[in-house]
This record gives C-alpha cells, sequence and structure tokens, in this order.
C-alpha cells in the first residue's frame, strides 16, 4: 500500500468518527421536556460589563419567562458605558428586576467567574440560571432549564443556544462547537460516568442548583479561568456532583461574537483551558486537519495530477463523509448553509487560532478580553 493510499484511508477514519458518533449524539442530545415542580424559583443571573448594545433585549426576554417564579440579577461589572442606566430604568418598571454593582475585581480572579460568585451570593432562588448578556431567552426556556435540572441527579445542566452569525467569519467558526461538541464528544459515557474529563456545557446559559454550586466551590473554584463552559462542570464533577447538556436552540439565541476581529479575539481568549495545550493541540490537529481538511487536499491534487484510483475513491468518500455531518448539524441546528459548504477552510482557522493561542501562551503575553488582561500562566482553572 502506497502512502498516498494509507493517508486517504486515515483520512476516512478520521472522517468516519464524528459522523458515526455525531449521529448516536444527535440521538441523545434532545431539548429538555421535564416540567418543574409547582412552585419552582429560578434566579436568572446575568454579568454585565459594557453590553448596552445588548442588555436591554437579554433582560427583557429574561422577564418574560413563563412557568415558574424568577426574578432577575444583573451585576454591572465597572461598565463604562450605559449598561447601568439602561437596567436601571428598566428595573423601574418591573420589580423581579435587581440592578448590582461589582465589587472590585480581587488579583488572580477573571471577570466573568468574580461576578458569576458575587451573582450566586445576591440570588434569592434556589435555582440559578447564568446567562450571558447577549443571551435571548425564549419565554420557556427558564422553565425548561429548570426542569431538566431538578428531573435528574445532575447539579448543573447546561444547553447551546442558537448561535447567529451575521458575517462569512461567524458563520465559518462558531458552528465548529456543535462539531466538536457532538463529533468527540460520548454523551452516553458523560451521562454514564462521573470523571471530569467528560465535562461540558456553555458558559452562554449555565443552570445549577444552589446547593450543588455551594459544594463544588461556586464559581471561586474556577476564580483564574476565562473557559467556564470547560472548568465549571469539571469542578462539578470533582465534587460529586453531575452535569449534563441539553439543546437550547429553540429555547435561547445568542451572537457571540461579531466579525472577524470578535471571532479570533474570542476563541483566543480562553484556548489554552481547551485545545491549545502542549498535548492536546497536536491531537487535534491530527483529527481536524485529518478528517476534515486532508481529504479535500488530495481531492484538488487528484484533479491536477493522476493519483490511483484507491486514493481519489478513499479521499471522495472522507470528503462527503465530512461534509455530511456538517450539513446535517447545520439543518439540525439552523446553522448558515454557506459556513457548513465551506467546512474545511473553518477547520483551517479554527487551528490556526489555537495554534496562534498556544504560542501566544509560550511567549507568555496575557490574553485580552473586555478591556482586561488575563496572563495564561494564571489561569489554571480548577485545582
Amino acid at each position: 500500500m502506497s502512502v498516498l493510499t494509507m493517508l486517504a484511508a486515515l483520512s476516512l477514519a478520521l472522517a468516519l468518527l464524528p459522523l458515526g458518533l455525531g449521529l448516536v449524539n444527535l440521538c441523545l442530545y434532545r431539548r429538555p421536556r421535564a416540567e418543574p415542580p409547582p412552585g419552582a424559583a429560578v434566579s436568572i443571573l446575568i454579568p454585565a460589563r459594557n453590553e448596552e448594545a445588548t442588555i436591554a433585549a437579554a433582560v427583557r426576554a429574561a422577564l418574560s419567562s413563563c412557568g415558574v417564579t424568577v426574578e432577575v440579577v444583573v451585576l454591572d461589572d465597572h461598565s463604562t458605558d450605559r449598561t447601568a442606566a439602561i437596567v436601571r430604568a428598566l428595573a423601574a418598571r418591573d420589580p423581579r428586576l435587581r440592578l448590582e454593582t461589582a465589587p472590585p475585581l480581587p488579583p488572580g480572579w477573571s471577570g466573568k467567574q468574580h461576578a458569576c460568585q458575587t451573582l450566586a451570593g445576591l440570588a434569592r432562588h434556589p435555582v440559578l440560571l447564568f446567562q450571558d448578556a447577549d443571551v435571548r431567552l425564549a419565554p420557556d426556556a427558564a422553565r425548561r432549564a429548570c426542569g431538566a435540572l431538578l428531573a435528574g441527579k445532575a447539579g448543573l445542566v447546561s444547553g447551546f443556544p442558537r448561535q447567529e452569525t451575521d458575517t462569512l467569519a461567524e458563520a465559518l467558526v462558531i458552528p465548529l462547537i456543535h462539531v466538536l461538541l457532538l463529533g468527540y464528544l460520548p454523551m452516553v459515557g458523560m451521562r454514564w460516568s462521573s470523571s471530569p474529563g467528560f465535562a461540558a456545557a456553555c458558559g452562554q446559559l449555565i443552570a445549577v442548583r444552589r446547593d450543588a454550586h455551594e459544594a463544588a466551590g461556586g464559581h471561586a473554584a474556577i476564580a483564574t479561568s476565562l473557559h467556564d463552559g470547560v472548568t465549571l462542570p469539571r469542578a462539578f464533577r470533582r465534587a460529586g456532583q453531575g452535569t449534563d447538556l441539553f439543546d437550547a436552540t429553540g429555547l435561547a439565541r445568542c451572537r457571540m461574537y461579531r466579525g472577524w476581529g470578535e471571532v479570533w479575539s474570542g476563541f483566543s481568549k480562553n484556548a489554552t483551558e481547551g485545545m491549545a495545550t502542549p498535548v492536546a493541540l497536536p491531537v487535534w490537529t491530527l483529527l481536524l486537519f485529518g478528517g476534515h481538511v486532508l481529504p479535500w487536499l488530495l481531492l484538488g491534487w487528484a484533479a491536477l495530477a493522476p493519483l490511483p484510483d484507491a486514493v481519489t475513491v478513499l479521499a471522495a468518500l472522507a470528503a462527503a463523509a465530512g461534509l455530511t455531518f456538517r450539513l446535517l448539524l447545520a439543518v439540525r441546528f439552523r446553522q448558515s448553509l454557506a459556513g457548513a459548504l465551506l467546512h474545511p477552510v473553518g477547520i483551517l482557522i479554527l487551528l490556526a487560532i489555537q495554534w496562534s493561542a498556544l504560542l501566544r501562551a509560550r511567549r507568555g503575553r496575557p490574553a485580552e478580553w473586555r478591556g482586561r488582561a488575563y496572563p495564561s500562566t494564571s489561569r489554571t482553572g480548577a485545582p
């Protein structure tokens, strides 16, 4: 067997892996159906730093929640824009809404984790629903999340909202969250095992039991982290608290980043707590480049110069498998068709972001977000 044939066979195996696992996961990753008990109450907690463009819509959507008793608490994290004034005006018309001010950021804390820890202390209800300020909840979202949390044994449940992508850069990269989640995380293992290695969440929308949050050390357990979607469920699992995921596509929506600059900065800021580690990133590069990019390179080669039929056939099957998976996700989660068709380009951009973040961290350069700098050496996550 030639080297090219072996490469093509490897690319097919690496393309079939996420397709096969993804098909299984799509059967398990569902919108929550359980109803909360009568009288259930939820504290919707929103950390906000310079969110004047999004905070009013987020608050109005949260206040429109039905089926459970809610309070909405917004923590103004030293904003320099009109965030606090906007929330204050809304609070004057609805007593369920409170505006609080964040205390000074202590050394060693990331801004979001300090804000969420403060919000947990201010909440009045036993179920805490943390949401980002750019998330818009559907009226039944709080009820569904509360039902999913209280119906099972998990101390934390999280949902991935529908990701709105209005530019090509967003459409190429942001939907890859679902590719990584559903193509490479065995959800059966996540639900059967208590290992922190199976932990996953979306920091945009996380519901926790107050007692479980306290038992896990709260957000103080991940004080230095910028990636609560990974580090918070790991902290819960280390404390013996289960975690689970649900599909929030129809329950919430979010425009995570706007344009190329925010996509690059946003995915870079917490990369070294996820994929961009010296051990993990070479493995991820093999999986993603080998399964999603290499088949197309081989097909391009075959179009320019004759290759053995076996190489062309294997590469074509691998490319078809990867594209089929990506298109399935685009349909299921209402994602951009253009982003799906340009899937290999998105993978290359994602890998470029991860390698850039790793090299930045190796040079000791801090990540920056929302006007704050976070040295990578201090962001170790939960111990």
